[in-house]
């Protein structure tokens, strides 16, 4: 019990996503969210200007996607007096960010006025992305709205997408007196807003534009936007391939986390009614991951009769017929190049293509001044350079963690964009700007490295702690102490609260229904 306590304080390592069930309505599991708000990707994106704010947000008038985009407006602060800070993206850099400064304690007048902007209305939590696949999860359960989390706070939420950075130069380590503002962000939908202080958690985008024909046919799996795409495109496989009584074939490029925890409950779904195929570029999987998770990995891939092609680049995606068949759903050719000489290329075909190779950050999307270069310091992968205190070089007044920042650890190695960073970043972020504002010494980020967990379907996982030298948690074991950790690391204690009554039902259900089952059999054998 000592040691199932222990792995539940890991924080969340690896993105995931779960299955939606295929037998119910998916808007049924909602909570009354509409699915058609969410349809936006990087390659199809939806101009999301400002919908709502939380109460009391000041200067806010609504703005219709379809209007011309007003001349720009500055956000109104409630207080001219205390301090400003304006937190960009809405996932775990920021909103933990947020959550962490409400939670310190502040002089009266100290205490700063937050914003929170994000383009989504929801937070997502993308480690159990992969339970939606399973039917594990519902979707309020991962991805609540901002407006609900932040209903007891006094954080206020705009959602909106950003567009140019127009940070102030000179200002000293906390600022300089005579200044008005720190910087100001400017919003697609008009809005300008000063800021003292500003936190960059903007986050990442798949990066789709690495091989011919992956922007056209591949799906990526890295959002709940793209979670949804792929329950959808499974069930309408299902519907019509179950139906003629032929397999599903479905590719998987990349054999990181992300590749191996999507073939690996992809599989489960499909049992013996589908194939699986999972491509890496590497001669093993998870290449970055302790063993005992790569051996439990290749364990249950083996025992779900995943293949696995190793050793191969994707040279090109197409079409295996010039035509869409008439419900517009054809079939996709890969042809894989070999990474070693003298072994030979090959050509597989899929009815589903899903990518989990690659992301690029998007700071790099913003506009920048003039069309001149980036305001910021920013490395080859557009990543913000930041100092050991997580603040941007030159810009005293600005922090980015996440995907957005390149920091590095004691050894000079860039530290990894997992949820495990960025969730320890955001805990030093908050505690940074309560010393900037207060006069205290920063104190420098260093990283703790707790371990990796990975899902591997709906009863298996494996957990690897680092505070335990060569132990592993699998099967249901690793399951439940893996929900358990990440049910802890929810974002507020009354979502946690509701998600674990939900768990406990839906487990609770579960055990009767195979109660059932057991003595219906026993019954009928006798």
């Amino acid at each position: 019990m000592a040691l199932l306590s222990a792995v539940s304080s890991l924080l969340p390592f690896s993105y995931g996503a779960t299955r939606l069930s295929s037998r119910a309505s998916l808007a049924s599991t909602t909570s009354g969210f509409n699915l058609s708000s969410l349809r936006n990707s990087p390659r199809n994106p939806l101009c999301l200007y400002v919908s709502r704010a939380i109460a009391n947000s000041g200067g806010y008038t609504d703005s219709s996607e379809n209007e011309t985009p007003p001349p720009p407006r500055t956000y109104t602060w409630p207080d001219n007096k205390r301090p400003r800070v304006c937190i960009l993206g809405g996932g775990f850099g920021g909103l933990y960010t947020a959550l962490r400064l409400e939670s310190l304690v502040w002089p009266d007048d100290k205490k700063p006025q937050v914003v929170l902007v994000d383009q989504s209305e929801r937070f997502v939590f993308k480690p159990m992305l992969y339970e939606l696949l399973s039917g594990e999860v519902d979707v309020w359960e991962i991805a609540p709205r901002f407006s609900d989390l932040l209903t007891n706070t006094g954080i206020q939420f705009l959602r909106d997408r950003v567009k140019t950075l127009l940070p102030c130069d000179g200002l000293g380590v906390n600022g300089s007196e005579s200044s008005v503002t720190g910087g100001t962000v400017l919003l697609e939908s008009g809005f300008n807003i000063e800021y003292d202080w500003l936190v960059l958690a903007l986050g990442a985008e798949p990066k789709l534009d690495l091989v011919p024909g992956a922007m056209e046919f591949a799906l990526p799996f890295y959002t709940l936007n793209d979670a949804i795409r792929v329950n959808e495109k499974l069930s309408k496989l299902e519907r019509r391939n179950f139906k003629n009584g032929s397999a599903i074939k479905v590719a998987v490029v990349g054999c990181g986390y992300g590749g191996v925890e999507l073939a690996a409950t992809i599989s489960e779904r499909l049992q013996d009614r589908g194939t699986v195929q999972a491509i890496n570029v590497s001669k093993s999987i998870l290449t970055s991951a302790p063993d005992g998770n790569r051996v439990a990995a290749m364990k249950v891939l083996a025992s779900r009769k995943v293949e696995l092609l190793l050793g191969y680049l994707v040279r090109c995606i197409k079409r295996a017929t010039d035509s869409e068949e008439e419900d517009g759903e054809g079939g996709y050719m890969l042809e894989l190049e070999p990474t070693e000489k003298g072994v030979e290329s090959q050509v597989i075909e899929a009815d589903m293509v899903l990518w989990t190779v690659g992301t690029k950050p998007l700071l790099t999307e913003l506009e920048q001044p003039s069309g001149g270069p980036s305001v910021l310091p920013l490395n080859v992968r557009g990543q913000a350079e930041t100092d050991e205190t997580l603040r941007v070089k030159g810009h005293p007044r600005i922090f980015a963690l996440g995907d957005s920042s390149s920091l590095r650890d004691s050894n000079g190695k860039l530290l990894p964009t997992t949820a495990q960073v960025a969730f320890q970043e955001a805990d030093f972020t908050g505690w940074n700007i309560w010393a900037a504002i207060n006069n205290r010494p920063l104190l420098p980020f260093r990283f703790q490295n707790l371990g990796e967990m990975m899902t591997l379907g709906r009863y298996d996982a494996a957990i690897s702690p680092s505070f335990i030298e060569g132990l592993t948690l699998d099967g249901p074991v690793g399951h439940a102490a893996r929900k358990l950790a990440y049910l802890i690391r929810l974002p507020t204690d009354e979502h946690r609260f509701k998600v674990g009554v939900s768990w406990f039902a839906k487990s609770a259900v579960e055990s009767v229904a195979l109660l059932q089952s057991n003595l219906a059999k026993v019954f009928s054998s006798s």
